[in-house]
């Protein structure tokens, strides 16, 4: 595949959840996150459209659109009593 380089560039922002058509809560604010991609070198349509279809399944991808489950735990260092 002539790949040359790739370009990926992030925004993110906090929008009203009720203004987000494809989200399925309704209510409060959720984050937003922009991506854009540039392909540089000579590829054909079939290529820019499977290299997307990768970019979909990239493993950062599938952790930020996926629930996630967050857990914390508080560790006492050297000296601290737990």
């Amino acid at each position: 595949m002539p790949l040359e380089s790739v370009t990926v560039e992030v925004r993110h922002s906090k929008v009203h959840a009720a203004d987000c058509a494809s989200c399925d809560t309704k209510e409060g604010r959720i984050d937003r996150l922009e991506r854009t991609i540039v392909l540089n070198g000579q590829l054909s349509e079939e290529q820019r459209q499977e290299l997307l279809r990768i970019a979909e399944r990239c493993p950062v991808h599938r952790t930020l659109t996926s629930k996630i489950d967050i857990q914390t735990s508080l560790v006492a260092t050297a000296g601290q009593q737990t």
